[in-house]
């Protein structure tokens, strides 16, 4: 996966907007978008830090999609932590096809409830 589908998949999972990923960050928004766009280039190294600190995972995870840290927020539950784990030992294509699902069934359960 490229850069701008490792930041998209980060930014998802945090469950933060992209403002808020660019005011942690401390840089701006339009570098964000930037970074998700069609044709993005990766960010210099002090940016790159920068949005994976914000986002707590590592440069090496946003580059390429390899060592995603398995650490996670104390808010997650210890079966959401398992089924993680879990995602993590398949084959990157069926991750993404998994983490696309569970984030679309999440979309469709949120609205659904309000």
């Amino acid at each position: 996966m490229s850069f701008r589908e490792n930041l998209r998949d980060a930014i998802d999972y945090s469950g933060l907007e992209q403002k808020e990923v660019a005011h942690k960050a401390n840089i701006s928004l339009r570098n964000i978008e930037n970074y998700l766009c069609e044709n993005a280039s990766i960010p210099v190294a002090d940016k790159a830090v920068k949005i994976a600190q914000a986002l707590g995972v590592t440069v090496e995870y946003l580059v390429t999609g390899e060592n995603l840290p398995l650490a996670a927020p104390a808010s997650i539950s210890p079966e959401i932590q398992e089924l993680i784990q879990n995602i993590n030992k398949l084959p990157k294509n069926k991750q993404r096809i998994v983490t696309q699902n569970a984030i679309n069934l999440a979309g469709i359960l949120l609205h659904s409830t309000k």
